[in-house]
């Protein structure tokens, strides 16, 4: 794998240094760029624009609260809650995928072993701040620490969120100073990955998202929430949305940084997306054959809704279209051999999980749970889709930084293949 560089010629001094923030950069320190000269204006110009787009719409939310939305009283969540649970889907599902790495060894995934830990910390960040913005009053946000309620699955949930950011940033952080030869003991490095990501699985499964699908499951009120399958759902779609983003961003990294794309790696990681598409194809025949066929009006109210009202199209186009059976289609047919379409797979998973989460959050709430009360209705403003823009550009701008500073997408250096090999 080549480069194409001009190598710079040393004067009488010594080597040039580099100066002002080029010297954060990887190609500074030897190491390889996250993006090429000409990718880097590109990436960074359209990533300002989204900024530039969206900050206005941030500055009314703030001024003018939740009226620059169509919430209300009777409609209390919407879009920013469902890319909340969606962002929440990809940091465990990406950890999980770390998981495979540094807890069971699969060590064919290692290159996005770092990438995953990463997009699993950012991705927490954007959720938090997707709810953040919802609530609307970040000033109260240590009140959810300094009290705490037992049997209230919110107060569980946000210990275990730090509890889980802290576990991430720990063993992103051990994983980048055994790549870059920074530790004592590579062994006992590998060890502690080994710890941290053993403990991080039932944190991720069982605290992070399975807690986030139980704080729906334990609202009786509302069709296709309660039921104890909601949680195991939340988890297997977090698997599958962190898979396809990381497959996506393996790709278009490689390609921004003008290199061939690893196809070894997208092949494997594709098989696991299989895997997880066709679990998640299961739960969601079973989520909706039980109560069908037991005929509970609640949950078939909002099945006609999801299926044949106006947000039919999110079920039918996104979430089983591009969020299963598109994807599922292409990777267990011929088209898996080529690269490009094994990638279009996975960011058609991306996308159509964003219309999962729509469909968890929005069709339960337009039922009125009083008799008498109209049906609600409900579709994202503007400004709530700016906020989105806003948010989703300030977490790739995140990604894209520390990717930009420390060696996240970098080949794997010779002590941690000498360590792998050990173990």
């Amino acid at each position: 794998m080549s480069l194409t560089k001009e190598p710079r010629v040393a004067d009488a001094t010594g080597p040039e240094k580099p100066t002002g923030l080029r010297r954060f950069l990887n190609e500074s320190h030897g190491r390889e760029p996250f993006l090429t000269n000409r990718n880097r204006v590109l990436w960074y110009g359209f990533l300002a624009i989204c900024l530039i787009a969206g900050a206005w719409s941030v500055f009314l939310r703030f001024t003018q609260g939740l009226a620059v939305t169509d919430l209300t009283s009777q409609m209390p969540w919407g879009a920013w809650i469902a890319f909340y649970i969606f962002f929440v889907g990809l940091s465990a599902g990406a950890f999980l995928l770390s998981s495979l790495v540094y807890v069971f060894g699969m060590y064919q995934f290692e290159k996005i072993g770092r990438a995953a830990l990463l997009s699993a910390t950012i991705s927490m960040f954007v959720a938090l701040a997707f709810v953040g913005m919802d609530l609307g009053r970040f000033d109260r946000a240590l009140s959810t620490l300094i009290h705490f309620h037992w049997t209230s699955p919110l107060s569980w949930e946000v210990r275990f969120y730090v509890m889980y950011i802290v576990l991430l940033i720990a063993e992103l952080t051990i994983a980048l100073r055994l790549h870059r030869g920074l530790v004592a003991s590579a062994k006992k490095a590998q060890r502690w990955l080994r710890i941290l990501g053993t403990i991080g699985i039932p944190l991720a499964i069982v605290g992070v998202h399975g807690g986030t699908g139980t704080i729906f499951a334990v609202v009786k009120a509302r069709g296709m929430w309660f039921g104890g399958l909601f949680p195991i759902i939340f988890v297997v779609s977090a698997m599958v949305s962190g898979t396809a983003l990381l497959m996506a961003i393996n790709y278009w990294q490689a390609r921004g940084a003008g290199r061939k794309p690893d196809k070894p790696l997208l092949t494997g990681l594709s098989t696991v997306l299989l895997g997880a598409i066709l679990i998640e194809i299961l739960l969601t025949f079973y989520e909706f054959i039980v109560p069908l066929l037991s005929f509970q009006e609640n949950d078939t109210g909002i099945i006609n809704i999801q299926t044949t009202g106006p947000y039919a199209w999110t079920f039918w186009i996104l979430q089983l279209g591009l969020g299963m059976i598109i994807p599922a289609i292409i990777l267990l047919s011929p088209l898996k051999r080529r690269l490009g379409w094994v990638v279009a797979a996975a960011m058609m998973v991306v996308v159509g999980i964003v219309g999962v989460r729509f469909n968890i959050v929005v069709p339960p709430l337009i039922p009125p749970i009083i008799d008498g009360y109209p049906f609600n209705n409900y579709f994202p403003t503007i400004h709530e889709w700016l906020l989105v823009v806003f948010f989703v550009a300030g977490g790739a701008l995140l990604y894209s930084l520390v990717s930009e500073w420390q060696p996240i997408h970098e080949p794997e250096s010779q002590t941690e293949t000498d360590t792998e090999v050990a173990a």
